[in-house]
């Protein structure tokens, strides 16, 4: 049995491995930089164009959301990458799914922002 660490141990742990996930996917993923750049527009934009606190949190999210399954998207590249670069029709369609899965999220951030905003 492994020794893994207990309560506050493996918090911190878990904290690690997250950030280094992030700092993969930013040096691995072009996207994922301009979303990251994006987003530190963005979001102090949303102090200055919103003065209700529910608007605030409608327009981050979903500015968190793409960068969600955008570090979703490049996990399950890595994967099917790590597999085998020939091609195959069930590896074509997970990087497919995983391609459109960011594309909906970047859909859901421009209606969000463009119901609230106009």
């Amino acid at each position: 049995m492994k020794n893994e660490a207990k309560g506050l141990g493996r918090i911190i742990n878990a904290f690690k491995f997250s950030m280094q996930g992030l700092k993969s996917c930013y040096q691995s993923e072009a996207a994922f930089r301009q979303e990251v750049w994006l987003s530190v527009v963005l979001i102090p934009l949303v102090f200055w164009l919103s003065d209700s606190a529910i608007d605030r949190v409608l327009l981050i999210t979903p500015i968190f959301i793409v960068l969600i399954v955008e570090v979703l998207n490049s996990a399950i590249e890595s994967v099917v990458d790590r597999i085998g670069h020939e091609h195959h029709v069930l590896s074509g369609a997970a990087k497919d799914m995983g391609s459109a899965a960011v594309w909906l999220s970047l859909m859901l951030f421009i209606v969000t922002w463009l119901i609230i905003l106009l």
